[in-house]
């Protein structure tokens, strides 16, 4: 017996595994996903030249939010949450939007450069579906 206690004292197998490591690493990684997480989530993904306005304020998130953007050639681009869309797309995203939330807010932005027309039709064709709160986004300033 007194063989056996001598071995397990000597180089045998451990019972316990030293976890503090572990915990450390994974309490380091979620302080960086905490810190991260709003700034990748409050940055837009298209990439617009707002205007400024001096009574800019924040405003509430919506499911409805429009972007158009200059194209290298020219044109307009419509975009719904950054991903590419037409005025067709539009027309059929806020009916079902408009039914699961009747007080629906269209936020629209447009870069500096789109004719007031162009903003204006997106505005027109969005109240023509029922929606009646509006929000332009821009860009904090004088």
């Amino acid at each position: 017996m007194a063989g056996a206690s001598d071995r397990d004292d000597c180089g045998g197998m451990f019972s316990s595994i030293n976890v503090t490591p572990l915990v450390d690493i994974t309490l380091v990684l979620l302080v960086i996903f905490m810190v991260a997480a709003p700034l990748i989530v409050s940055s837009p993904s298209i990439k617009v030249a707002l205007p400024k306005a001096v009574s800019a304020d924040d405003t509430k998130p919506s499911t409805l939010a429009l972007t158009l953007a200059r194209q290298p050639g020219g044109g307009v681009q419509l975009f719904h949450d950054g991903r590419p869309t037409d005025e067709a797309g539009v027309r059929a995203l806020v009916p079902p939007l408009l039914k699961s939330e009747p007080s629906l807010q269209a936020i629209i932005a447009a870069d500096r450069g789109i004719p007031y027309g162009d903003v204006m039709h997106v505005v027109d064709v969005v109240k023509a579906l029922g929606v009646t709160h509006f929000a332009l986004n821009t860009q904090p300033g004088s």
